[in-house]
């Protein structure tokens, strides 16, 4: 009696598999840029529980954490998670408060002047 071929059923489960570790693995790239913590292969194989080797045998993730890294050393992030860094949006508004601010304090600053110069001219008058 021979037994039916059942290495098909094998192969899907093999794949399945696969496309499991391959999107928890996206999904912590994702997280860990998120949260600006540091993305190494080392980093990624343990938060997504896969190993180091079969991250390197991936092209598409291994390429994931290669551009992930330069881009956190190339534009200097002080290692700010991606919800608190600053829209070019959110730096115009920043940027036109403390014009504002200037304005006011350039003003104040007159104001403080003119009643110093006013006091000291009383004070020479006085004498």
């Amino acid at each position: 009696m021979s037994r039916p071929d059942n290495s098909h059923y094998l192969l899907q489960a093999a794949v399945a598999r696969h496309d499991v570790s391959v999107e928890r693995t996206r999904a912590v790239l994702q997280e860990l840029d998120r949260t600006g913590q540091p993305v190494t292969v080392s980093a990624v194989a343990r938060a997504a529980a896969v190993s180091r080797s079969w991250l390197y045998t991936q092209p598409e993730l291994r390429d994931a954490i290669t551009r992930l890294r330069a881009a956190s050393t190339a534009t200097l992030r002080t290692s700010l998670p991606a919800v608190q860094r600053a829209t070019s949006e959110s730096l115009r508004q920043r940027l036109d408060a403390t014009r504002i601010e200037m304005s006011r304090l350039r003003a104040d600053n007159l104001s403080l002047r003119e009643q110093l110069a006013r006091s000291l001219g009383d004070a020479r008058a006085s004498r």
